[in-house]
């Protein structure tokens, strides 16, 4: 990917078919429907069972991650946001939606879980000790990239085949396996779109393969 992912979609507008759902239970649904659409592509949110396995890929905001998974459990969000990501298409991971991916929580029992990862909840502090700072970023390019924690979790392990793609005083903050991308920050917070236009190029990338598989099977 190249390092200006921004000048990328702006140059290209490939991101214009595809479909992002963002989980509407907590957190900042429209600031990261925002961050989506001013990357070019569409984006939704997702109120209601059935939607999400026309999705393109999905985003799982931040917020209270028991509440988070209760309620996904209540509306069966849970099985169709395994089906999705079994399907290999992306889940994009924020804060609490990290939290509900990873197949490991400390003193919580795991969630959906879909990501060899191991997390410890509120790790960088409570409400009152949230922050900001620049985090290195390199699949994003030089630039830095400001990193929004709010009652951050904490990447305390991972397994093998997960990327770690940033780290802040030695703790994993940002990591990919496959089609699952979890953040401990908060991307959508800022006006900096690279990290949300990421995940689109990864929501590409799969829709591409489907697409040209399906091509296959009508000339066979």
């Amino acid at each position: 990917m190249p390092q200006d992912a921004e000048n990328k979609i702006t140059a290209s507008g490939f991101y214009g078919d595809l479909k992002i759902g963002v989980l509407a239970i907590q957190g900042a649904v429209s600031e990261h429907i925002d961050a989506i659409e001013n990357c070019g592509a569409r984006a939704f949110p997702i109120r209601n069972a059935g939607l999400i396995p026309e999705l393109d890929g999905l985003i799982i905001p931040g917020g209270e991650s028991t509440t988070i998974g209760r309620l996904s459990r209540k509306y069966g969000y849970l099985n169709e946001i395994r089906s999705l990501a079994a399907a290999g298409k992306p889940v994009l991971g924020t804060c609490a939606g990290l939290i509900l991916l990873a197949r490991e929580v400390e003193e919580q029992e795991p969630i959906l879980p879909l990501m060899s990862i191991k997390t410890r909840r509120n790790a960088f502090g409570r409400q009152r000790e949230s922050f900001e700072t620049d985090l290195s970023i390199p699949v994003l390019g030089e630039k830095p990239f400001c990193g929004v924690f709010i009652r951050a979790p904490q990447i305390t392990s991972i397994g093998e085949g997960v990327e770690v793609l940033s780290i802040l005083d030695e703790v994993v903050v940002a990591a990919r396996e496959k089609n699952l991308l979890v953040t401990a920050f908060h991307p959508e917070l800022t006006d900096d779109t690279r990290l949300h236009c990421y995940f689109l190029e990864m929501a590409l990338e799969v829709k591409h393969k489907i697409f040209n598989v399906k091509i296959g099977q009508n000339v066979e």
